[in-house]
């Protein structure tokens, strides 16, 4: 244990100078204080424009109560803040997929949930989470804790709708839990028992949980609300341009594949297919007991189906990458290994930086021009989503013996 720790802060401290040495903005968290100030001095928030990049807010408005505090900093005091407080989320996010994918004792998982983030902070989504400082190893924490609760645990929930209610696509995982909870409520009810569920359960503390945060900010700040659930919630491009070479997300891709920075109907056909595979494909998974599978196909699935998908917003290639080590562990397949190998070398390769892009440039736009092999190297992460699913599904329909069907986690987690 004491080794391990001193590998992981040695890494950690080497990412940090790193860093630093590379000159990181933090430009993101300058946006989240910005948006704080403008909170506190009452001011339009969605007309807000802040940092040099001239950037605008795109989150809900509780978001913007949630980062005030960060008004009562310096900005070398909340820049020191930030990359302490994600490192922290970095270990604290590995440590509970480490639950997730059946890692029994506290003290073996947290031992080796110091190697591992050692090793995954450098990975490019954490490492450009952490350049901007950005608020994703948050909102995946906040998710992996409720959904690797006890089972039945009645307060399970509160996680997913406090993420939901900073940024709308964990919204997917209570759809997932709903999904999940009405047919296991339909078998129950079949067989005359009580039809209410702890995925039920679980889904509807999500939902009350993200419209009671909604309606206290819709009280505080009821201009803001009205503005964003009315007007921005549907300006899809208010983030940024579809084609960047950042966007991973299937609209993105389908942006460079089609030369266009709209791609229109076809975006939203291919979203809508990938969409109802993906959550079938977590939902059977949840039913078969295979929580990990069920949590990262329906993260994956809403990266890929969201409008804008930045590099960064993929930290959850960190519990990607734990359960496909875990599962070739187990199992011992060469297949497993090969694509935990895979992956991880297109995650820490930093491959889509590779190929011209523009950056911020609203007039030059090379992603727009780009051969086989720049679309290829700049659509990694989206493909790498789509043969996760592929594999997820496959695995789910050669299984040779049912797992029992019901609202049960792993047999670790039953256990603690």
């Amino acid at each position: 244990m004491v080794i391990a720790a001193l590998v992981c802060l040695a890494s950690f401290s080497a990412f940090w100078v790193a860093q630093r040495l590379a000159g990181v903005t933090l430009l993101d968290v300058m946006v989240y204080r910005a948006e704080g100030w403008t909170v506190r001095n009452g001011g339009d928030l969605y007309a807000m424009k802040a940092t040099v990049a001239q950037l605008p807010t795109t989150y809900p408005p509780f978001a913007a109560l949630l980062f005030t505090p960060l008004t009562l900093l310096g900005v070398p005091e909340m820049r020191t803040f930030a990359t302490g407080f994600n490192l922290a989320l970095v270990l604290g996010v590995v440590y509970l997929c480490l639950r997730l994918v059946g890692v029994e004792r506290r003290s073996r998982r947290l031992m080796v949930a110091l190697w591992v983030a050692a090793l995954l902070v450098w990975c490019e989504p954490v490492w450009t989470t952490l350049r901007y400082g950005q608020i994703n190893l948050l909102l995946a924490l906040l998710v992996l804790w409720d959904l690797t609760r006890r089972p039945g645990n009645r307060w399970a929930g509160i996680g997913i709708g406090v993420a939901t209610a900073v940024k709308l696509t964990p919204a997917l995982f209570a759809v997932m839990l709903a999904l999940a909870g009405l047919v296991q409520a339909v078998r129950l009810a079949r067989s005359c028992a009580s039809w209410w569920n702890p995925w039920l359960r679980q889904a509807t503390v999500a939902t009350g949980t993200f419209l009671l945060v909604t309606a206290a900010s819709w009280l505080i700040l009821p201009y803001d609300s009205k503005r964003f659930w009315t007007e921005m919630v549907f300006a899809a491009s208010r983030p940024g341009q579809a084609e960047d070479t950042a966007n991973q997300s299937l609209r993105g891709v389908l942006a460079r594949l089609l030369h266009t920075p709209d791609p229109g109907i076809t975006y939203a056909i291919v979203a809508a297919l990938v969409a109802v595979a993906g959550l079938t494909v977590a939902v059977f998974s949840l039913l078969r007991a295979r929580a990990a599978w069920a949590v990262v196909s329906c993260a994956v699935t809403a990266l890929l189906v969201s409008p804008i998908s930045w590099s960064h917003h993929w930290v959850w290639v960190v519990p990607l990458l734990i359960l496909l080590g875990a599962e070739a562990r187990r199992t011992g397949s060469g297949r497993l290994r090969a694509a935990a190998i895979g992956t991880g070398v297109l995650f820490f390769s930093f491959a889509l930086w590779w190929v011209p892009h523009a950056g911020t440039s609203a007039t030059v736009r090379p992603e727009l021009d780009q051969n086989a092999w720049q679309f290829l190297l700049s659509a990694g992460y989206t493909l790498a989503g789509l043969a996760f699913l592929a594999l997820a599904a496959r695995r789910l329909l050669r299984a040779q013996q049912s797992a029992p069907i019901g609202p049960q986690r792993s047999q670790a987690v039953a256990n603690e």
